[in-house]
């Protein structure tokens, strides 16, 4: 019974001693050329990386490369960057970089672009060696941009602007997009300031001048080095067109108006016609009234005999005249 009470806490002490020796071993190349690189990480601090599931040979390597390149950063720093799911490798090249570049970048602010979903090794290199940019972006199917001038021509422009990352206003900061859409305004409105299209294609640079001088990389990622317009070509007469359209549009309205004063007058000429059927009822209704008249005129003694014939004798003798007359004609 002493036996097994003496052996059982060999064994535990054997295993717990084979683990820690097998941990050793694990991270003993690590440490060991941190150790040589001079950028030191404890082996404790390894084993708790490895427990707080912080991968240890990523801060290991990124603690090495900044220690060779001067920088200062605590393994602690780089293990809450990695813990908050940033690239720690990617921002260790960028400080090199921007270290090798003189442009300052301390580590807060490189980790704050890159949890910013910036690629800030693409951020510091671009402030290093600018890039160009295709002005419209053709991948959204868009090739030219195009303006009318005051006398109607339209121009098709294409241009490249070249910039350089900001990495002051990297976090915040407007993408590419918003430079492309300011430069596209600005040619726009460049070209429809102009009174005539041959002064834009004498002088092209006016455009780059005046478009670079409004700031258009205020609030933005970027620095605008320059604007240059790589192509124009001469587009379509908008204003003819659009003359002639108005033209078309007047035609139509002005047939419509016609149209319009044509029915008036056919509707009043009906009205008319209307108007005399029922003067000429009121002339037979009128003319009805007449014998009756002599009837009562007869009845009440008002009316003799002789006055009777002498007035049938009128009548027939205005009834010739008609009739000669009419053969006449």
């Amino acid at each position: 019974m002493s036996y097994m009470a003496f052996l059982i806490p060999v064994i535990i002490a054997a295993l717990v001693g084979l683990g820690f020796l097998m941990l050793f071993f694990r991270f003993f190349g690590l440490w060991f050329r941190a150790l040589l690189s001079g950028a030191h990480v404890g082996l404790g601090r390894l084993i708790g990386m490895w427990l707080r599931h912080v991968n240890p040979g990523v801060i290991v390597d990124s603690r090495i490369m900044l220690t060779k390149a001067g920088i200062d950063v605590s393994s602690d720093m780089l293990e809450t960057h990695f813990l908050a799911r940033g690239d720690v490798l990617k921002v260790s090249r960028a400080l090199v970089a921007a270290n090798k570049a003189n442009i300052p970048l301390p580590f807060q602010r490189a980790a704050a672009i890159d949890l910013a979903g910036r690629d800030v090794l693409d951020a510091v290199r671009t402030s290093v060696n600018p890039k160009v940019i295709d002005c419209p972006d053709t991948t959204k199917g868009k090739v030219t941009i195009d303006a009318v001038a005051k006398d109607g021509i339209q121009l098709q422009v294409k241009a490249r602007v070249t910039v350089r990352a900001n990495i002051e206003r990297l976090v915040g900061g407007a993408t590419e997009e918003t430079i492309i859409a300011r430069v596209g305004e600005g040619i726009v409105t460049t070209i429809g300031s102009s009174e005539s299209y041959k002064a834009v294609l004498e002088n092209p640079d006016t455009i780059s001048r005046t478009v670079l001088s409004k700031g258009l990389d205020a609030g933005t990622a970027f620095e605008i080095l320059s604007i240059d317009i790589a192509d124009i070509d001469v587009g379509a007469n908008v204003g003819a067109k659009l003359q002639a359209d108005q033209a078309e549009a007047d035609k139509r309205r002005f047939q419509a108006e016609a149209e319009k004063r044509r029915a008036a007058a056919q509707a009043q000429e009906q009205e008319m016609l209307a108007l005399v059927q029922e003067n000429r009822a009121k002339v037979v209704l009128a003319e009805a009234q007449i014998p009756l008249a002599i009837a009562e005129a007869f009845k009440n003694g008002h009316l003799g005999v002789m006055d009777y014939y002498r007035l049938k004798n009128i009548q027939a003798d205005t009834d010739m005249r008609s009739s000669i007359g009419q053969g006449t004609k």
